[in-house]
């Protein structure tokens, strides 16, 4: 019973190591992108026709690249995007920004309490994210003005 109690929490400390490990290769392929972009913007500026051509085929292939990454690291955490039984005590709506919404839309139990679990911008201020069925909204706390919208989140 021991082994088992033992290899449990050691299994319980490495799985977050590689999921966080994962989630720092995208964000260096990330960097990485920006960096052959400054290339390209320096080799346009130069005017060396080769080396532009040399370097957008470079930035299309990292992006490329980028994006299957991307679709990969959410195939592999799909629990964090799944749908699950969640339901809420009124009906679905498509809001756009610039409307105001409602406080009971926003209140503290939808709320989205740690935004880079799901790889969302920081909510900066009194902003906050928050889940409308499978949207999410980036919401104004104060005024419930709807700042942003991702449509179709959680798949």
């Amino acid at each position: 019973m021991r082994k088992v109690i033992l290899a449990a929490l050691m299994a319980a400390t490495i799985l977050p190591a590689a999921a966080m490990a994962q989630t720092r290769e995208l964000a260096n392929d990330r960097q990485d992108i920006r960096q052959e972009q400054r290339g390209l913007r320096q080799a346009q500026r130069y005017g060396d026709k080769r080396d532009i051509r040399n370097e957008r085929r470079d930035v299309r292939e990292a992006k490329q690249e980028y994006r299957e990454d991307w679709r990969d690291y959410r195939k592999d955490n799909r629990k964090f995007y799944a749908r699950g039984q969640w339901h809420s005590s009124f009906r679905y709506h498509a809001f756009r920004p610039g409307v105001r919404i409602a406080p009971g839309y926003y209140a503290s139990r939808y709320v989205i309490a740690n935004p880079g679990r799901y790889r969302l911008p920081p909510a900066r201020g009194i902003n906050r994210w928050v889940r409308h069925y499978d949207d999410v909204l980036l919401v104004n706390m104060r005024t419930g003005y709807v700042v942003d919208v991702i449509r179709n989140f959680y798949w």
